[in-house]
């Protein structure tokens, strides 16, 4: 099998229903993949776009294989049960994708516990949750890896001052890599990370973070799926314990005009943050 290509792996995906990891998603369908769309949404959302449903056939229109399994991350019985119907139809993972992410950008007066607890529950539990329950299968799997969309750990005092709950919540994600990269070494599983240079084009970002005009100042999301595939074909072995930068990803492949991804040509990118 061509090592630049996906065709017969097997990804797990969470919060794969839209945006970034539904884009990862679709980048892995067209080299013929299997996908398990892990994400709440099963009826449509009023101002959130796609549900897991859609995503599959989305997916499956674009050369491969998915299944839908309706799933709350926060909750361990539901992952379980999510990661046994994929293992059950695909035969089991080979990749794992930490996408699903919440998001409320306040000071620590104007946080609500809820939020604290819903941001703690889904970025950090959720992510070492599934990473846990996937591993099994993952040191079974040849060149296996799992990829958090997460920042890098710049540990400065500018990322956590506006919005202390959210940022120690996305660390918390990049410390799971930073950790089990280390942790599971020996056994060939990689551990990296992905964040955007800029801000991604998502419905979530379109609600929460600004509207149209943030939008026309972006990226789609299609830069963090490329970059994600030419992670995720790396020798296990060789790639792990990486925070990446999805521009610097594609320059190391000679890619350095992006204006493709942009979703304004022209316009001036917004800085992701973090970065």
């Amino acid at each position: 099998m061509n090592a630049q290509t996906l065709q017969g792996k097997t990804l797990f995906i969470t919060g794969a229903s839209r945006g970034i990891g539904k884009a990862i998603a679709l980048r892995a369908a067209r080299d013929g993949a299997n996908v398990i769309v892990a994400a709440k949404t099963v009826d449509p959302h009023p101002q959130l776009p796609g549900t897991i449903f859609s995503a599959v056939e989305e997916i499956e229109q674009a050369g491969g294989q998915a299944l839908a399994v309706p799933t709350d991350i926060r909750f361990e019985d539901q992952v379980e049960a999510a990661v046994a119907a994929g293992v059950e139809r695909f035969g089991g993972i080979d990749i794992l994708i930490n996408n699903a992410s919440a998001i409320f950008l306040a000071g620590t007066l104007q946080t609500p516990m809820k939020r604290f607890d819903l941001m703690h529950g889904v970025n950090v539990r959720g992510t070492y949750l599934v990473t846990q329950k996937c591993l099994p299968h993952l040191l079974h799997a040849g060149n296996a890896h799992v990829l958090n969309i997460s920042p890098p750990l710049n540990m400065e005092a500018r990322w956590f001052g506006p919005h202390v709950a959210y940022t120690m919540s996305k660390f918390g994600m990049s410390q799971c890599v930073l950790g089990m990269a280390a942790e599971f070494a020996e056994q060939g599983v990689a551990f990296n990370s992905l964040w955007p240079r800029t801000v991604i084009a998502t419905a979530a970002v379109q609600n929460l973070l600004g509207g149209d005009d943030i939008i026309r100042r972006a990226r789609k999301p299609d830069i963090m799926a490329d970059a994600a595939h030419m992670i995720l074909t790396r020798p296990s072995r060789e790639c792990t314990g990486n925070f990446f930068i999805d521009e610097e990803v594609l320059a190391e492949h000679g890619i350095t005009d992006f204006t493709s991804y942009s979703v304004t040509p022209g316009a001036a990118l917004l800085p992701d943050f973090f970065v």
